[in-house]
């Protein structure tokens, strides 16, 4: 069975920067597309935390964008093509909404990396989450979208008390 969550961090980071894309050019892309994949990666560890969730997941599939699309008014507009629908079957709702929690509230943000950290040998530094963490102002600047809380309320709002469960003092991040 596959554990490897990195398709499904890298179709919801995808989506959270399609549907909330950065503002200037070659190097705000980059940046934005950092805290998105940092925001995501996170989400993901927070909500498939074993190998056997990881491999559940894949197995079953995330579930796809479309909710997520109507939800933030960010539907695909016209006939896409066949591979540039497949990435969003990988994008997972759950993961993208907590992934938008943690973009707009640092104190979240910051209690979720902890609550990695103390994960076990699998756990990663804080210092890899810098940008969703601290972002500087050019951060800042080129997720303005993304970092906007009027604008990610209604995918955040979504699953932000599943996410307050599992961050729960004395809560295990086993499933």
């Amino acid at each position: 069975m596959l554990t490897d969550l990195s398709p499904l961090i890298a179709a919801t980071a995808r989506w959270l920067t399609v549907a909330y894309p950065p503002s200037g050019g070659a190097l705000a892309t980059a940046l934005c597309e950092a805290q998105a994949r940092q925001a995501a990666t996170v989400a993901a560890r927070l909500r498939y935390p074993t190998d056997l969730d990881a491999g559940l997941v894949t197995l079953a599939g995330p579930g796809g964008a479309g909710r997520l699309d109507w939800i933030a008014g960010a539907e695909p507009a016209g006939e896409h093509l066949a591979a540039d629908r497949a990435w969003r079957t990988w994008v997972d709702e759950v993961v993208a909404s907590w992934a938008a929690v943690l973009l707009t509230d640092p104190d979240l943000a910051a209690l979720a990396v902890a609550a990695l950290a103390e994960g076990g040998p699998a756990a990663h530094a804080p210092a890899e989450y810098r940008r969703l963490l601290d972002p500087d102002d050019s951060d800042r600047r080129a997720a303005a979208l993304l970092r906007h809380p009027d604008l990610l309320a209604p995918v955040a709002g979504l699953h932000r008390d599943q996410l307050l469960d599992r961050l729960a003092p004395g809560r295990s991040l086993a499933a």
